[in-house]
């Protein structure tokens, strides 16, 4: 398939090229097997409160089997979950699967406009929802499909003593739980009682068949859904156990911290399936940008890998209590969803005396596509290698294949790429009907790494020039007074566009003509930016990544 591709003699030892015969009839065989093999370990940890394998391995049947039996959900009925890190999480994730249902994960921040047109699109017929976030339900209840609801409450998993405390705190003290009516509704708590006394009947799975609809899109326009097959899940387990190998090389004493949310494709399939398969600890962060709380969190374990994007990583940095954490045991970070820039990179070693490890995917791919060796050889500003049974190449708009060096859209094909967008017109999604279409630009260099040089949809033009933003943001988040940035397009008589940055000041003296200054130092004339606005803060998605989406949104209502 790639075998004269020039990556191959770049791949860590002892990584294949090939993943070979799928290594389970399902996904729910996944779990099952991890669940007896690991047993006696701890599976995940989240404030404080322990679920080992066997444990969940219970759980989540008890929870499958009221989906079943009580409800009476059949197999490939789509059910919600919309929940932050906590235990409850993986426990009905995989208790849906063992079920047979489709998995709809859906972000907890999400408006009820948002969750309208998710669940509507969907068609599910049930969602388990935590009770913050039940009013935005409540809402909209009689104009979506759904005629099951399970409310979850934070301290559900956290023991008898902790939990209702957790539960009184978050609701009379914090105020964090506004005021709802959902008739009929059930506990989580009491779904796990009553499931416990019923049989689950196995439902007979093909590989084929549809295990989550991992909604994508949120950046760039309407969500749809990504129709991911237990193929494709499995499929995506086999080729980062063994991208990860060098990280993983002693299970029971690895740890691995989790502050991307579950209901996001990256942490479902690598924080969650994947440390699972492997026996690994799991600590769950219900909210990292609780930044305070966070790094207390970090300080209290002897943690060997950590996932996360650049946002993140940065925001760490720039708290003062971070370099107290022990990191002796740390084998590395790895980054996704966006570009690591160079500032963060350097002070994270620096501080660390680990690496930032980029990857590549999106939901439609489950998500890995390429990441950079884990055995030391990474190469700093690229997305890395395509993962095994994996092809990625470089396409022009008429869907020809370019040649190395060329710039273009990155196009890729293997085990673990989705089938379609669910119920959508998927004119265009594929090139020749088996490539597909990332809607990244990027280019492959001669020794087989790949590089995104930017979003197609973001790329600014500047009198004729081509200006991505990435290289922008890049340059500018290199001054030490500069904490983040953003760049767009706005519209410009003479050059059609002119580049707008948006700054998050990291010291408050730093002023537009110091940046103008520092633009012009290290960017050619059509680069430096127009136009340059501080703010407080910048918009971010679910995982934090920066929504240029949002920012160019503001600025045409402003011409408008």
């Amino acid at each position: 398939m790639t075998k004269d591709f020039p990556w191959f003699s770049k791949y860590p030892a002892g990584i294949p090229h090939e993943i070979g015969p799928l290594e389970y009839q399902s996904y729910v065989e996944l779990f099952e097997v991890s669940s007896r093999k690991f047993k006696d370990r701890v599976a995940f940890e989240c404030m404080g409160a322990e679920l080992t394998f066997s444990e969940v391995d219970s759980l989540s049947t008890a929870f499958a089997a009221y989906l079943q039996k009580e409800l009476g959900l059949k197999k490939g009925d789509r059910f919600a979950i919309q929940l932050p890190n906590v235990l409850q999480f993986p426990v009905a994730f995989i208790g849906a699967v063992k079920a047979g249902l489709i998995v709809v994960n859906t972000n907890p921040l999400y408006t009820p406009r948002e969750m309208e047109h998710q669940f509507k699109d969907a068609g599910i017929s049930a969602i388990l929802i935590l009770e913050n976030f039940a009013f935005n339900l409540e809402a909209i209840l009689d104009k979506i499909p759904a005629k099951h609801v399970i409310i979850a409450r934070l301290g559900d998993m956290l023991g008898p003593v902790m939990g209702p405390v957790t539960n009184f705190v978050v609701k009379n003290i914090k105020k964090l739980v506004p005021a709802y009516k959902i008739p009929n509704a059930i506990t989580f708590k009491e779904v796990l009682k009553r499931g416990k006394d019923l049989e689950l009947e196995k439902p007979k799975i093909d590989v084929e068949e549809l295990a989550v609809l991992q909604y994508t899109g949120g950046t760039t326009g309407v969500a749809k859904g990504a129709q991911l097959s237990h193929r494709n899940l499995i499929a995506h387990n086999m080729m980062i156990t063994h991208w990860f190998k060098p990280y993983l090389k002693a299970s029971p004493a690895n740890i691995m911290i989790t502050p991307l949310p579950l209901y996001h494709i990256f942490g479902l399939t690598v924080n969650c399936a994947l440390m699972y398969s492997t026996g690994v600890k799991n600590i769950l962060i219900t909210n990292p940008r609780d930044m305070k709380d966070f790094v207390k969190e970090l300080k209290k374990h002897k943690f060997t890998i950590l996932t996360g994007v650049n946002t993140l990583f940065n925001g760490l940095l720039h708290n003062d209590k971070f370099k107290e954490v022990d990191f002796s045991y740390l084998h590395g970070a790895i980054a996704g969803a966006m570009a690591v820039q160079d500032a963060v990179a350097n002070k994270w070693e620096e501080v660390t005396g680990t690496a930032i490890v980029e990857g590549y995917g999106l939901s439609e791919t489950s998500p890995v596509l390429c990441c950079n060796p884990l055995d030391g050889k990474h190469k700093r500003g690229t997305i890395g290698l395509p993962m095994p049974s994996t092809e990625v190449g470089i396409f022009d708009d008429d869907g020809n294949q370019l040649a190395q060096g060329q710039t273009g859209e990155i196009c890729a094909r293997g085990p673990q790429v989705m089938r379609g967008y669910w119920q959508k017109d998927n004119e265009g999604v594929f090139f020749h009907g088996e490539w597909f279409r990332t809607g990244d630009i990027g280019i492959m260099s001669e020794d087989g790494f790949f590089k995104i040089v930017d979003r197609k949809k973001d790329m600014i033009k500047v009198s004729g020039f081509n200006v991505y933003p990435n290289e922008i943001e890049n340059v500018l988040a290199s001054n030490p007074k500069v904490l983040e940035v953003a760049a767009i397009g706005v519209p410009d008589e003479k050059s059609g566009e002119a580049i707008k940055v948006f700054i998050v000041k990291k010291d408050q003296s730093l002023t537009e003509e110091e940046l103008k200054a520092f633009s012009h130092a290290n960017l050619t004339n059509y680069k430096v930016p127009r136009h340059f606005e501080f703010r407080n803060e910048l918009p971010k998605t679910n995982v934090g990544k920066i929504l240029r989406r949002a920012l160019k949104e503001e600025e045409a209502a402003k011409a408008a």
